[in-house]
């Protein structure tokens, strides 16, 4: 008992010795903060470089070499504010929703606004308004060329009137639109500023998943944001682009991406280009987990054409194809799980004249094994009308070869040529002459069509929808192209365009100006 008395008031005496030396101490020293001269910088990841030499994993090298190849673009559209709803922001199913976050030109729901405030029908507020109003997209891009020349998206620039891209460095110019490719949802711009720093394509064949990537753009108009990820999985198909040629085999990352990345890019560890950030899969619209990137090889390939010919050159089998899985083989009978399966044959197509059927499963183009129709879309994809594919196929258990002379969209084997591209660069537009038939079936004895618009003096200035017909320039009757072309080389001033639509009466006139 006394034993037990006397530990305890030694304990209570410890106790009541540390409170007074610690209140001591507190008081008699300062909190300081601790301040060195770099971070300390404990690098606990590592990865396997090109040789298999396991390498300290540091981001901050490639960051510096990606970031000054990486724009901000800003497009402008001029806006009617006649409507409740000025722009359709277009849907996806869930999970997957388009990337167009800030681009094309945001979202309008619900009420007029003007200033700030909400306007009633009819008000003079709302009387008084501009008849139209701006509004700004944004986007990301990449340097491709030291000569100016930026890839990006088309949904970024689609419809703009104006475009403007800021480098790295704040600097401002305005671009031009080069070429566009609705099929992989890409466009190529070019702005007046040479010595550009550029990213360089790799083969994203050789990308693996597993693979550390970067992803740069700018997110929420914040420029020059980096996140890092790996490479998820490959040859992925989400639906996200609704043109009736559209090629899907995305590059898909967990690299945080979000709204305004797209058009950026996805780098690997050297700070190579592997792809094209495009889309997110997401239920909110903002980032979920999923990212996909145009491949690099895709992305190469239609700037080289874009450059070299004017238009993307696009090869076609002329087939519908699904990706075979249990399901399809089961109810096909078809003692294969993978392979593209030929859904359908158009008649005179490539595949047809080459004699592939409809049943038919795809293995291998080229000798590269295809198990899921995005890789078929892709290879296909990398070829230009004339090319020869070697096709293997399975076809009632038994491996069959043929060879497919690849076709354009309206069944040539030969590339067609962009002619005039600098004018209709100029113009924003993409002319088609009238055939004979089309002409008398409309009226006209001959005229251009203009098949499609895009940033340009036409739709900056003037109201010119897409199926305008030009049958007249400054009073010249109008047979082709050629025509155009000629009435507008060397012109000084302005022009006066006379034409028709198809689905409209009367005579339509737009005048613009026009420099040499």
């Amino acid at each position: 008992m006394k034993k037990t008395v006397l530990v305890s008031i030694f304990v209570s005496l410890m106790i009541s010795f540390s409170v007074i030396g610690g209140y001591h101490y507190l008081g008699k020293k300062e909190v300081a903060i601790k301040h060195i001269n770099t971070t300390p910088n404990h690098k606990v990841l590592y990865a396997a470089n090109a040789e298999g030499e396991i390498t300290p994993l540091d981001f901050t090298k490639t960051t510096e070499k990606v970031l000054d190849a990486v724009v901000h673009i800003s497009a402008k559209k001029m806006m009617p504010t006649g409507s409740n709803k000025m722009f359709q922001y277009r849907e996806l199913p869930d999970p997957f929703r388009e990337f167009f976050g800030e681009g094309p030109f945001g979202q309008f729901f619900g009420r007029k606004y003007y200033n700030g405030k909400p306007q009633e029908p009819n008000s003079p507020e709302e009387n008084n308004k501009p008849k139209e109003m701006p509004v700004m997209g944004t986007g990301s891009g990449v340097i491709v060329n030291e000569k100016g020349y930026i890839l990006t998206n088309n949904h970024v620039i689609q419809d703009a009137d104006e475009i403007e891209v800021t480098l790295h460095d704040n600097g401002s110019y305005k671009a031009t639109v080069i070429g566009t490719d609705p099929s992989t949802d890409l466009a190529l711009l070019q702005i007046k500023k040479d010595d550009l720093i550029a990213l360089p394509f790799v083969n994203s064949d050789d990308v693996q998943v597993g693979e550390w990537v970067l992803a740069v753009g700018n997110p929420f108009s914040l420029n020059s944001t980096v996140t890092a990820g790996i490479v998820s999985a490959k040859a992925r198909n989400i639906n996200v682009n609704q043109d009736k040629f559209a090629v899907e085999s995305f590059i898909q990352t967990d690299a945080a991406i979000n709204p305004g990345n797209s058009g950026g890019a996805l780098v690997n560890l050297n700070g190579d280009l592997i792809g094209i950030n495009t889309a997110i899969a997401s239920r909110t619209g903002t980032y979920n987990g999923y990212g996909f990137a145009v491949p690099s090889n895709i992305a190469s390939k239609v700037v080289e054409d874009l450059l070299n010919y004017g238009a993307v050159q696009r090869g076609m089998l002329g087939i519908n194809i699904a990706t075979l899985n249990g399901a399809l083989a089961k109810e096909k009978e078809i003692d294969l799980t993978q392979g593209v399966y030929v859904a359908s044959v158009g008649e005179g197509s490539a595949a047809d004249e080459a004699g592939v059927k409809e049943g038919d499963v795809i293995l291998k183009v080229d000798n590269r094994d295809v198990k899921a129709s995005p890789e078929l879309q892709e290879l296909i994809a990398l070829k230009r009308p004339g090319d020869e594919v070697a096709l293997v196929v399975n076809r009632e258990g038994k491996e069959k070869e043929f060879k497919v002379t690849l076709q354009n969209r309206i069944g040539s084997t030969k590339v067609k040529k962009k002619e005039h591209a600098k004018i209709l660069n100029f113009l924003g537009a993409e002319l088609e002459a009238l055939e004979k038939e089309e002409a008398k079936k409309i009226g006209v004895d001959s005229g251009v069509k203009i098949t499609s618009l895009y940033a340009g003096k036409l739709r900056k200035f003037t109201q010119v929808r897409e199926g305008f017909i030009i049958t007249h320039i400054d009073g010249h009757k109008v047979k082709s192209v050629k025509d155009v072309m000629d009435a507008l080389e060397n012109k000084q001033g302005g022009v006066m365009l006379e034409g028709v639509y198809e689905d409209m009466p009367g005579k339509y006139y737009y005048a613009i100006g026009v420099d040499s």
